[in-house]
């Protein structure tokens, strides 16, 4: 799929992510936005044809994502930052105060350690299902 083609996929949805994320006229809610965040990037990255999208376009549609994250958060913030910050004290109160179900919470746990540690996380999922090995 063509940058054009994703951003005109993408682009709305990202617009609805910021706005939903906004408080009071352009003041942007920055914990909300990096859960919505994490949450579109972990649905895209487990259902990519879900999205229209073949595992090959992920790439292209992460360059997309993090220059619209640094639009609203700023030039230090992308897909990784967003679970760096799910994955912290403040994250985690975050996800109590917007109500995330326990299933949620954990998906976007689990994401975060893929992300933040993914040599970990493999020896993880190897220590709990050693036929998880690549």
């Amino acid at each position: 799929m063509s940058e054009s083609q994703l951003a005109e996929r993408f682009d709305p949805i990202l617009a609805d992510v910021a706005k939903r994320s906004t408080v009071v006229d352009a003041f942007v809610d920055r914990n909300l936005y990096r859960l919505y965040i994490a949450t579109l990037w972990a649905n895209v990255v487990l259902n990519p044809e879900d999205a229209g999208l073949g595992v090959e376009d992920l790439e292209d549609l992460h360059e997309l994502v993090n220059t619209r994250i640094a639009a609203v958060l700023g030039p230090d913030e992308a897909i990784k930052s967003c679970f760096s910050f799910v994955n912290s004290r403040e994250g985690e109160l975050a996800m109590n105060e917007a109500r995330l179900t326990q299933n949620h919470k954990d998906l976007l746990l689990y994401f975060s350690s893929m992300i933040l540690d993914p040599d970990g996380h493999r020896r993880w999922m190897e220590s709990i299902d050693p036929d998880q090995s690549h």
